[in-house]
């Protein structure tokens, strides 16, 4: 007889800093002051298979029936290419959040995202196809794998506002102006780097005030100790 011993869940650590999530629909840029890495999202393979689907819908409807409801091989098709964009959305999303956690464990960091609950409405503002890669991609799925393995890994997690993070300047706080393609720069203290970096730094000072001095060593850099 099998008796299943439940394994205890790490508690959470005092964080010694902070690994910042910055999310975009081409890649996910996390790290602070001292490290930075990036992930390339999964939103094409996963679009081209939506778009198979689109197309065999078109195909087999008119304007007046939709065929393709009624033919079983078609429509079990049209679900097979669904389930397997749903599929490479879930497999990328759970490795990546992995990934952040485990480094964010490895150094003693807190995890720090953005509070993205207001993207839906964002959304609709945007170009057709733009908004179909958006609501494919899924933030809420990457978001809610990024908790869990927090959690499951005892890693202190943070959420911040997302207003201003990918257009204040990090060091200041001024706001940046375009100076090439997706890079920023400041025109009061001249800060410049690329707008996803920024988006992270960005967090990761929102996420340190909002800790309130939590960090156990007293001399952690802040944001006007980053080097330009």
């Amino acid at each position: 007889l099998w008796v299943s011993k439940r394994i205890p869940r790490p508690k959470p650590y005092q964080p010694r800093d902070v690994v910042a999530v910055d999310i975009n629909e081409k890649k996910i840029v996390y790290g602070n002051h001292e490290i930075n890495e990036e992930i390339s999202t999964a939103i094409d393979r996963a679009y081209r298979w939506r778009i198979l689907a689109e197309n065999l819908q078109r195909k087999y409807s008119s304007s007046r029936y939709l065929a393709w409801r009624r033919r079983r091989g078609i429509l079990n098709r049209i679900r097979s290419y669904h389930r397997k964009a749903k599929n490479i959305l879930e497999d990328w999303a759970r490795k990546t959040s992995l990934r952040i956690v485990r480094l964010a464990v490895k150094y003693q960091y807190a995890v720090a995202r953005e509070d993205l609950r207001g993207l839906v409405e964002a959304l609709r503002k945007l170009p057709r196809d733009h908004r179909a890669k958006l609501i494919t991609m899924g933030y809420s799925r990457l978001v809610k794998w990024i908790d869990w393995q927090a959690m499951k890994h005892g890693a202190p997690l943070v959420i911040v506002d997302p207003r201003g993070t990918s257009s204040e300047c990090p060091r200041c706080g001024t706001r940046m102006t375009e100076n090439g393609y997706r890079r920023l720069k400041c025109p009061r203290c001249e800060f410049e780097e690329d707008r996803d970096i920024i988006g992270a730094l960005n967090i990761r000072r929102k996420a340190l005030a909002k800790m309130g001095g939590s960090l156990t060593t007293p001399t952690a850099p802040q944001m006007t100790d980053v080097n330009p």
